[in-house]
């Protein structure tokens, strides 16, 4: 991954507007989910910054009317292709924000009418299917370091160094555990999804994404610290649920989830970041931004042998690729 890039790009629209304001995360599907880790960094760690999150139509429909010289636009997709993050990225600009997009695709319809890309990988291994979500988490440190300074700069740059090794020696060992989930969930038609933090995208895309579209497996997403505020009367016996634990300050709100799941029995697969050993390359100032990259790295193995037990494919779908819509 190329950090260097990500440097000039931020100091290349300070050059032009050292007065920016306002940073917004503009996507669809998955590709949002992967920004929900850059969102999380500004919203917490920045004192001058606004920061949210759009799903592209909204954007181009609803568009929040603070956009323009001020503004910094985030968008990605992973293709490239998205008809309503290409025109987000289109309007953005029109507007007059500084639009940076994230792609896979080098010649792709978003990167043509964006003023920054990062083009990143996804094919190689693991670790390259979070390279979107660790851009834009690397984007997000730099804004908020080159515009108003980030006194932990330096500890996010030794935990940004060592997460590709971390997530791929951490899949070499999820094996026996994947194949256990697939076998343990292959006939359910519904599983909950929780998390918090950072994970929270991570818990969103797992749930709408490789169970509800890749599976087509109802999948309700909770946050952990809001499982108790309605959700958690669903929890009975042998009950269905899939929880990201979170190394750092929100690990309180997804043990006491675990505590209550455990409490009635439900049938819980727990992803925890501390197994994985996140704590050993991201330091307690950082850990919390961390976590959805080792998450997405691991759950992805895990999906792979649900596929496989349910014999369906990742690949299948009813609707997407085949009909207009």
């Amino acid at each position: 991954m190329d950090f260097g890039k990500v440097k000039a790009i931020v100091e290349d629209i300070k050059s032009k507007q050292p007065g920016i304001d306002r940073v917004m995360f503009v996507g669809c599907g998955a590709s949002m989910a992967d920004l929900y880790p850059g969102y999380y960094f500004i919203a917490h760690e920045s004192t001058k910054l606004l920061s949210s999150i759009q799903t592209a139509n909204e954007f181009n429909y609803d568009t929040p009317k603070g956009v323009g010289d001020h503004t910094i636009v985030i968008t990605a997709s992973l293709g490239g292709s998205t008809p309503e993050s290409v025109a987000a990225t289109k309007k953005a600009r029109e507007l007059g924000a500084h639009v940076v997009t994230l792609s896979m695709a080098e010649d792709s319809p978003i990167i043509k009418e964006t003023e920054y890309k990062v083009v990143h990988g996804f094919q190689e291994n693991y670790a390259a299917k979070t390279e979107k979500m660790t851009y834009c988490l690397a984007l997000a440190i730099e804004i908020v370091k080159e515009f108003e300074g980030y006194e932990f700069y330096d500890e996010a740059l030794a935990a940004f160094d060592g997460m590709p090794d971390l997530i791929q020696n951490a899949v070499k060992s999820v094996g026996p555990a994947a194949k256990e989930f697939g076998e343990k969930y292959k006939d359910e038609k519904t599983i909950y999804v929780l998390s918090s933090g950072a994970s929270l995208g991570v818990a969103y895309s797992t749930a709408s994404f490789l169970f509800m579209e890749m599976q087509w497996i109802a999948a309700p997403t909770v946050h952990s610290g809001e499982y108790f505020h309605g959700p958690f009367e669903l929890t009975e016996k042998d009950a269905p649920y899939l929880l990201f634990m979170n190394d750092g300050k929100t690990r309180h709100l997804d043990a006491r989830a675990l505590t209550f799941l455990q409490r009635f029995d439900a049938k819980i697969t727990n992803i925890d970041a501390k197994d994985y050993g996140l704590n050993e390359i991201a330091s307690e100032n950082v850990i919390d931004y961390f976590n959805p990259m080792i998450h997405t790295g691991v759950m992805r193995v895990f999906a792979e042998e649900l596929a496989k037990a349910r014999k369906h494919p990742l690949t299948k779908r009813r609707y997407m690729w085949k009909l207009t819509y």
